[in-house]
């Protein structure tokens, strides 16, 4: 597995993330402006695009959010998606990250558990889908 950084939107990172978010599960607003200034990686296995996600600085100091972490069907259970959270995770200490939150979809939380997030607040609606806070510090 290689994991390529972008400080723009590539077509491998858009391609996985219509796959997976649009077509797969029908969101309809996966394409925002936030991937005009976020950090973004693509993971490829044998040179496919298999993962991808994004990070980006929130308005709170040090504080970085995780998002539109997307794995490739067949490329579930590869590792992928752990892998890509742990080099998103550097970027953004690189970056001056001390914590990390995202919006989990809520059927995914126990994944984003095993990487150490912890839930946070209620479930709330994103596009109808139930999507949780979750948080890491970076700093042990």
């Amino acid at each position: 597995m290689i994991i390529k950084t972008y400080d723009y939107l590539p077509e491998e990172a858009r391609f996985i993330r219509q796959t997976v978010f649009v077509e797969e599960q029908g969101f309809k607003e996966e394409f925002d402006s936030v991937d005009n200034t976020a950090i973004h990686a693509v993971a490829f296995i044998d040179g496919a695009p298999a993962a991808t996600g994004r990070v980006f600085p929130s308005e709170e100091d040090g504080v970085f959010y995780l998002g539109r972490l997307a794995v490739i069907k067949d490329f579930r259970k590869s590792g992928a998606g752990s892998a890509m959270i742990k080099h998103l995770e550097a970027e953004a200490s690189k970056h001056g990250a001390v914590k990390i939150k995202l919006h989990a979809q809520v059927r995914a939380k126990g994944f984003y558990e095993k990487n150490g997030y912890v839930a946070e607040g209620e479930v709330f609606l994103e596009e109808f889908e139930p999507h949780i806070t979750m948080v890491k510090s970076l700093k042990n």
